[in-house]
């Protein structure tokens, strides 16, 4: 396949693309081929922490994002419930309690449902707030107030998640589709789920708009080991194997991000560690040896440092997710122990007033992202859909801006340029001998403002040279 007058680095060239691959570059190269007419190019892009079947999900989910009360989101549910099948769970999406004038509780969520389960998921996915219908379905009848955090939350969203296999691989797709839409070559799946056999399926029944790289949690890690997987080994020519999962604490919306300073209000209260640190070593041992890459959750300051010191004493690499509030003595360390910091910077959108109201004056040292670069730490950019959309457009404007809703700038110091936020947002290069996974726009992302990169008009996608997307 040849690419004519695509605008590259500025330049205005032909691509030639064969066996997956880009093999020439120049002007005026021979033969027919796809006239861009001066449309900018691009690497890519991949979208590196995502919960793909809870993305596909929630599409079907009452949106309850909008309340800003316990109050409000049961109205909200009181609209829809009655609409819903009897005695199917019906299923809320999005909710956001860190600044709530009003708690979740038993009386208000099953004032306006009565007797049909009901479960909402959090924004953050570390809580689920239940009537008590749903509270004797899932095996908690006693709870005094149906906000269920933590592991308790995940047993439940794994449980309401449990559909058809053919109906839910089947929204699947249609989001594989949608992501490709918007300039998405791959994905990292770290859905809580055994991933090898659930991509293995999907991508049997012609999944094919996306590369899929799976991670592995701690219940699955002896069936890896036991398969002999390893990280970045190709299990098919769009699915590899990716990294083992870690969860060492909670969220910062559920106040289970565990950190050195406690919750205002909260004496005593530092949030969870789900890990200790000799567990989190032992279990990194375990992976390394095997030749599967650590990759751990970490969002409060304490967490991190638990992580890093884990990392230090294994003597690895690998990568934290999310990174949100790092001591300051920390920043240097992710570099210096080859950490990647993988974080999703729409998150700093949504979460400024709850982050502003708990953090106070930690907050200079939350969402730091160019403060990790300048301490030479790579970056690596995902929506960690569905808590944020899977589009990394919206990331890198999130990045890029650090502004949103016409609000002024959050903590705009730490703002990246465009050329940084893309690098932390593709794995390719637009360069000869690189894999043909390309995204064509129609306007020059590198000038664009923070409100366009949200809106980035995606013209096509090619995987491997092949479209994935294609309004030209």
């Amino acid at each position: 396949m040849l690419l004519r007058n695509a605008r590259v680095d500025g330049a205005i060239v032909d691509i030639r693309m064969d066996d997956g691959a880009i093999t020439e570059i120049g002007s005026g190269l021979d033969g027919d081929g796809i006239d861009l007419a001066g449309r900018f190019v691009v690497p890519g892009l991949w979208d590196e922490h995502v919960h793909m079947s809870q993305w596909a999900l929630v599409q079907q989910r009452l949106d309850v994002s909008s309340a800003g009360s316990a109050a409000e989101t049961a109205t909200l549910v009181r609209a829809a419930v009655d609409l819903a099948v009897p005695g199917v769970t019906f299923v809320g999406q999005g909710f956001r309690d860190g600044l709530w004038p009003d708690e979740p509780s038993l009386a208000v969520l099953d004032a306006a449902t009565g007797g049909h389960p009901v479960v909402l998921i959090s924004a953050d996915l570390h809580a689920a707030w239940l009537n008590s219908a749903a509270l004797t379905r899932y095996g908690h009848p006693t709870h005094p107030t149906g906000l269920l955090r933590e592991d308790q939350a995940f047993e439940v969203t794994r449980r309401v998640g449990e559909v058809p296999q053919d109906l839910l691989d089947g929204w699947v797709a249609d989001a594989g589709r949608a992501a490709a839409a918007r300039g998405v070559v791959g994905i990292v799946d770290l859905e809580m789920d055994w991933n090898l056999a659930t991509w293995q399926r999907r991508m049997e029944s012609g999944f094919d708009s996306l590369r899929v790289e799976f991670g592995i949690y701690r219940q699955h890690l002896e069936q890896a080991i036991d398969l002999a997987l390893r990280t970045g080994r190709r299990v098919t020519d769009l699915l590899t194997v990716g990294r083992f999962k870690v969860l060492t604490d909670g969220s910062l919306n559920t106040r289970t991000a565990y950190c050195a300073e406690h919750y205002p209000g909260r004496p005593g209260e530092h949030g969870l560690l789900e890990v200790p640190r000799e567990e989190l070593v032992g279990l990194l041992n375990r992976a390394v040896g095997a030749g599967i890459e650590p990759s751990v959750h970490a969002i409060g300051d304490a967490a991190n440092t638990v992580a890093l010191d884990a990392f230090d004493q294994v003597g690895c690499g690998g990568r934290i997710e999310h990174a949100q509030l790092v001591a300051a003595t920390d920043f240097e360390r992710f570099a210096h122990l080859g950490v990647v910091a993988s974080v999703q910077p729409e998150h700093a959108m949504d979460d400024r007033d709850v982050a502003d109201h708990y953090w106070g004056d930690r907050i200079e040292r939350s969402y730091a992202w160019r403060r990790l670069l300048e301490a030479g730490a790579e970056l690596a950019f995902g929506s960690d859909a569905p808590v944020a959309p899977l589009d990394p457009w919206i990331t890198m404007a999130a990045a890029v801006g650090r502004d949103r809703d016409g609000r002024e700038p959050w903590q705009p110091q730490e703002r990246l340029s465009v050329a940084q936020a893309l690098a932390a947002s593709v794995r390719t290069r637009v360069a000869v001998g690189q894999p043909a996974d390309l995204a064509v726009t129609d306007i020059d992302p590198f000038t664009a403002s923070s409100a366009e990169l949200r809106e980035m008009p995606v013209a096509a996608t090619l995987l491997g040279g092949r479209f994935t997307h294609d309004t030209l």
